[in-house]
């Protein structure tokens, strides 16, 4: 009798809001390991990326994410990118070519790390890009979902509400977050 075994990819539940966030360890694009739980005791912003969807060249091109990343980074939240996309899809991008855009775009994130092997996509049931997961002080999970409600390639130019941008003013000034979880919009994450 002979058994074969097949690979299944599992669909990971994303993490709960008000749960610890899962931690995880990546590389940067210059290669320098970093690890979530490092930043405990800190804010923490992940940002799905992937330098060639339109919805992610929008918010970059006109300076909002750069912007954003620079305002929260000053007052001492960790922004990190993640880059899920599976290395041999069209769309990806190597640590260098990634390097390089996002320094063409301005980008003021903490580090830009790279998730060749999907893993950390999957364990956050990242969706989209961007999708954004903000992570209180405690390691806590607080919000997921969309950047903002401007569901366009236009980069944010028509929101009425910035969710991430929210999430953050009421973490820093200790108040009560309004919306913990909305739908991430943009390109597919390419696994």
């Amino acid at each position: 009798m002979m058994f074969l075994f097949i690979p299944a990819i599992v669909s990971a539940t994303p993490p709960d809001i008000g749960k610890p966030a899962p931690d995880f360890t990546l590389h940067d694009v210059d290669g320098k390991a970093v690890k979530l739980s490092d930043f405990k005791g800190k804010i923490v912003v992940l940002e799905w990326i992937n330098e060639g969807c339109p919805f992610v060249k929008g918010h970059y091109e006109n300076g909002h994410m750069p912007s954003l990343q620079k305002k929260y980074t000053k007052k001492g939240i960790v922004w990190l990118t993640i880059n899920s996309t599976r290395p041999d899809n069209p769309e990806a991008y190597n640590a260098a070519q990634s390097k390089e855009i996002l320094a063409k775009w301005h980008a003021h994130s903490t580090a830009n790390l790279m998730d060749e092997d999907r893993t950390v996509g999957h364990l956050y049931d990242a969706k989209t890009t961007p999708h954004m997961f903000v992570v209180g002080k405690d390691g806590v999970l607080r919000y997921q979902g969309a950047i903002d409600d401007d569901r366009s390639t236009d980069g944010g130019k028509k929101a009425s509400v910035n969710y991430v941008m929210q999430t953050l003013d009421a973490l820093l000034a200790g108040k009560e977050i309004v919306t913990t979880n909305t739908k991430s919009y943009g390109c597919s994450v390419k696994y």
